[in-house]
């Protein structure tokens, strides 16, 4: 039987489904819907008064991937910082506007790169529309109607009841109307609930009523592991359907966080290149090896690496080797050593605890190989030439 590849295929797989045709929007340099690819954002956690701080957190963000970056903007003190963070910023910068209409104008002319505002909140907002919409167009900078399932028009709460998806599809389209008075349309739609079926069932009614470009999220989706698992689940159902142009993880956990997520959500989905991917099996009464300590460390490792990589870390000699072999690089363990797969290849056995400092040592001589700028602090690691084991 002719063995099936499990590496990085060297073209992408095709999409789920085709995307959702929407009309583009420009946050800064960043293109949103009409085919863009999508993009992974978060929002800072410092006070954005904190000016320093929050340039901090920009830089940590952007390093990890995070395309386009939110700011809080509930004060004076806020406002005045924008200025300096959206200049600063080596990605383009959403300010989030609650409550006060001013902050919005603020923010366009601070030089911010596109306004989040939620119709729920702004007191005044429907009135202020016509302005909003007059120096957000001379400016070139997009609106963002954010509607959240705690924050919804009591006008709508009182009509469904609660905030149902057909509560907050409203919402966004009627906002979207008064813009569209106004022939303002660079417009991006959010409504976000805490549950994913709600939040589902909302996205599907928006991508069928109109052609904006759309930013996912689940709102409060919760710390790390449920936050991702609600994530995951709600915007691997609507990407597959070829429904969304941005997305924002939610988690009570560092923002970073949200960008590893986000990033993993796309590259499992064929949305995005893959990076670095461990295949490990889940263990069981046949491993010789502490495969979860193992795949960690593996994990920790190669984390960052430069090029596309699928590393398996087996822990016995039942499905090991061959899913070993069928990787990038890989490892079956068992007995106290570990066999070393590099393209199909056994290339040495070592000791366990030398598993890992191998592994990584073949991966940056694949690196290496395929052209990769590795930093000077890995080209240093690199080994010797392999000799292959028969």
């Amino acid at each position: 039987m002719t063995a099936v590849s499990l590496g990085m295929p060297a073209v992408p797989p095709p999409p789920l489904a085709p995307r959702r045709h929407s009309r583009q929007i420009m946050v800064g340099p960043v293109a949103v819907g009409g085919g863009a690819p999508v993009s992974v954002q978060s929002m800072t956690t410092t006070l954005t008064a904190d000016v320093n701080a929050t340039l901090q957190q920009i830089a940590e963000l952007t390093a990890s991937g995070c395309q386009i970056v939110r700011v809080a903007v509930p004060s004076q003190d806020d406002v005045e910082a924008l200025p300096a963070i959206a200049k600063k910023s080596q990605i383009p910068v959403i300010a989030d506007i609650h409550f006060q209409p001013k902050y919005v104008f603020a923010a366009i002319d601070a030089g911010c790169a596109a306004v989040r505002v939620n119709p729920g909140n702004i007191r005044q907002f429907d009135d202020k529309v016509k302005e909003i919409a007059k120096a957000a167009s001379g400016a070139g900078v997009p609106i963002r109607i954010g509607v959240n399932a705690g924050s919804l028009d009591k006008r709508l709460l009182a009509k469904y009841g609660k905030p149902t998806a057909e509560a907050l599809v409203e919402s966004a389209l009627w906002e979207c109307s008064l813009f569209e008075e106004h022939d303002f349309r660079d417009i991006k739609i959010s409504v976000k609930h805490n549950d994913p079926v709600v939040m589902i069932r909302a996205y599907r009614q928006l991508a069928e009523q109109c052609d904006y470009p759309l930013h996912l999220g689940v709102t409060e989706a919760g710390p790390a592991f449920q936050g991702t698992v609600k994530s995951a689940v709600a915007f691997g159902a609507l990407l597959a359907e070829g429904i969304g142009d941005t997305i924002r993880v939610s988690l009570s956990a560092p923002p970073v966080e949200e960008i590893k997520v986000g990033n993993a959500i796309l590259e499992s989905l064929g949305l995005r290149e893959r990076g670095l991917e461990i295949v490990s099996c889940p263990s069981c009464g046949r491993a010789q090896v502490d495969v979860y300590t193992l795949a960690e460390q593996v994990t920790a490792a190669l984390e960052g690496f430069p090029v596309p990589l699928r590393v398996a870390v087996m822990g016995c000699v039942v499905n090991g080797p061959g899913e070993a072999r069928e990787a990038d690089l890989g490892v079956a363990s068992g007995n106290g050593k570990g066999q070393i797969f590099v393209k199909g290849q056994v290339i040495k056995t070592v000791p366990e605890s030398i598993i890992v400092e191998t592994l990584v040592e073949e991966a940056l001589r694949l690196a290496d190989q395929m052209g990769a700028e590795l930093p000077d602090e890995l080209r240093e690691l690199l080994p010797g030439p392999t000799v292959t084991v028969h």
